[in-house]
């Protein structure tokens, strides 16, 4: 490889670089909702996964249906979560151009 090619190669790292700091300062605009209970739980996630909202049905605030409401609070995050993952997934394609991210690496 000569000079001229590992030149190059640095100066594309240093724009891939750039566009995932870019990504990861947008993560916190991101949001995804998740819904479960055909709607009675619904529940907003940033992009690093931090839960910014929860809306639960008051048909759910019953006594003795504590398991329930657990149960649907966090199929509802699941939910988001599945679907923030693959809208992350996306974004990394369109930064790194279809270039395969190493199993593991994590943005959040």
């Amino acid at each position: 490889m000569g000079i001229k090619d590992f030149s190059s190669m640095m100066k594309q790292a240093q724009e891939l670089q750039g566009r995932m700091q870019e990504m990861q300062s947008e993560m916190d605009q991101m949001e995804c909702s998740g819904v479960s209970g055909a709607g009675l739980v619904s529940v907003a996630l940033n992009g690093k996964g931090d839960m910014k909202r929860l809306k639960v049905d008051e048909s759910l605030l019953t006594p003795g249906e504590g398991e329930i409401l657990e149960d649907l609070i966090i199929a509802a995050h699941n939910d988001a979560k599945s679907k923030m993952e693959a809208m992350l997934q996306d974004k990394m394609k369109s930064i790194t151009g279809g270039l395969p991210i190493p199993p593991g690496m994590k943005l959040f």
